[in-house]
C-alpha cells in the first residue's frame, strides 16, 4: 500500500502501537505546511516565530499523541496545539514586556499600583480579546473550520467563536473603510 493511501488514523495507530517514528514523520510531512501557514497568520507574518511554534507543535503532538481521541480530525487537533503554543508564547512575551513596564512604574511612582496597574490590566484584557478575534478568524476563514471545530481548537464555547468572528470582521471592515476613497466627494 502506497503511503498516499494510508490514512492519518492508520499512521497514528502505527505511531502509537509500534512507536513508529516514520509513521509520525509522514503525519508531519502531510500537515506541516498547513500548521505553519496557520501560525504565520496568527503571528502576523512572523515566519521565524511561526516556524519555531510549528516545530513546538509537532514535538507536543508526538509527546501527546496517545491523548488524541479522534473526536476531531487530526489536522483540527494539530491546529488546537498550534493555537495553544501561539497563545502561550504571546502571553509570555506580554508578561516580559508588561513586567518590565510595571517595575518601571513602581520605581517611578513609589506606590507600585494605582491607575497605571488598572490601565495595564485593561490593556492586557483588550490584547487577549484581540488575540481571540484573530484566532477565531484564522480558524474559520484561513483553516476553513466550522464554528464548532474552531470552538474545539480554541477550547471555548461556539457562541464565543461566533462573537470573536463577528467583532473581528467588524474591526476589519472599519480598518478597510479607512483606506476606501471618499464616496461622497463626487470625484
Amino acid at each position: 500500500m502506497a503511503s498516499s493511501e494510508v490514512s492519518d488514523a492508520q499512521l497514528i495507530a502505527r505511531a502509537l502501537v509500534g512507536d513508529d517514528r516514520h509513521a509520525f514523520a509522514e503525519l508531519v510531512r502531510r500537515h506541516q505546511s498547513t500548521v505553519r501557514a496557520c501560525l504565520r497568520k496568527l503571528t502576523a507574518g512572523n515566519h521565524a516565530l511561526a516556524d519555531d511554534l510549528s516545530q513546538e507543535t509537532f514535538v507536543l503532538a508526538w509527546r501527546n499523541l496517545k491523548s488524541f481521541r479522534q473526536e476531531a480530525r487530526f489536522s483540527t487537533w494539530l491546529y488546537r496545539i498550534a493555537t495553544n503554543c501561539w497563545l502561550a508564547d504571546a502571553r509570555k512575551r506580554k508578561e516580559e514586556l508588561l513586567g518590565d513596564r510595571d517595575e518601571t512604574i513602581a520605581d517611578d511612582d513609589g506606590d507600585g499600583g494605582g491607575s497605571d496597574q488598572v490601565h495595564g490590566d485593561h490593556a492586557r484584557s483588550a490584547s487577549l480579546k484581540m488575540e481571540g478575534e484573530r484566532a477565531a478568524i484564522v480558524q474559520c476563514y484561513h483553516n476553513d473550520l466550522t464554528h464548532e471545530e474552531a470552538a474545539y481548537v480554541l477550547d471555548c464555547p461556539v457562541g464565543t467563536v461566533k462573537t470573536h468572528v463577528l467583532r473581528g470582521k467588524q474591526k476589519l471592515k472599519l480598518a478597510l473603510a479607512a483606506w476606501a476613497p471618499d464616496a461622497g466627494n463626487g470625484s
